[in-house]
């Protein structure tokens, strides 16, 4: 992902600062996709593993990114909070 934008990203509902999950967090967070645990805001299932995702400053929420383009709507956070 390219930095610049990286910098200037931030979570759509609270305004914090985001940056790209780590390894670990990623892989924790495709073990609750696959066991049908992860949901989104709207309160949809997470029904696709995640490549990469941004995670919130006070790491509550996670933003898929889909071949690059990260997707910041409010209803696509994903809570991290039964995750952490």
């Amino acid at each position: 992902m390219d930095k610049k934008l990286l910098d200037i990203l931030v979570c759509p509902v609270s305004g914090a600062a985001v940056t790209l999950a780590d390894q670990d967090t990623l892989a924790r967070l495709n073990e609750r996709v696959s066991a049908g645990q992860a949901r989104y805001a709207d309160d949809s299932t997470v029904d696709a593993p995640l490549e990469q995702a941004l995670v919130t400053a006070d790491r509550h929420t996670a933003y898929r990114v889909d071949d690059g383009i990260p997707v910041m709507l409010p209803e696509r956070g994903i809570d991290l909070s039964s995750h952490a």
